[in-house]
């Protein structure tokens, strides 16, 4: 396996600091209208006290510093995301800081039709201000092979 040697890269530690406008934007941007995301009176009324991010919120939370992501040295051309899983202790709150850290976590290979594949398994791990687990989110990216004409 080409890509082997990633297995444990991490990343640059980071912060993100979780606005309502952000969950407001994501929700609207996926086309989800639950008002458990915009509309605070609805939310405090809920089992969650207040307005949470929809679950596939973590998708958004990258660095502010490109500089500060994850850089694995590949052809970004030759990369398709495949699948997305996220692994909830419990939901993103409106106002909360996040503190984040990407690491790769496997790397295989499966067979494609135009020869072998290697997959990239990335997992962001989303923790509170004390330490505590929010989420983890497991990014699974193909690394197509290099076709030369």
């Amino acid at each position: 396996m080409e890509l082997a040697h990633l297995i444990g890269k991490t990343g640059k530690p980071f912060t993100f600091k979780v606005e309502q406008r952000h969950i407001r934007q994501f929700a609207q941007a996926i086309g989800d209208a639950n008002r458990l995301y915009t509309d605070e009176e609805y939310a405090k009324n809920t089992p969650h006290k207040g307005i949470v991010a929809p679950l596939t919120f973590p998708v958004a939370v990258t660095p502010d510093n490109e500089n500060d992501a994850l850089d694995l040295g590949l052809d970004y051309r030759r990369m398709l995301h495949g699948e997305q899983q996220f692994f909830y202790t419990r939901p993103i709150r409106v106002g909360e800081m996040l503190y984040c850290q990407m690491k790769v976590t496997d790397v295989y290979e499966k067979e494609g039709k135009n020869g072998m594949m290697e997959f990239i398994l990335f997992d962001t791990e989303i923790k509170d201000e004390n330490g505590g687990h929010i989420v983890t989110s497991r990014t699974n990216i193909v690394y197509r092979p290099l076709v030369l004409n």
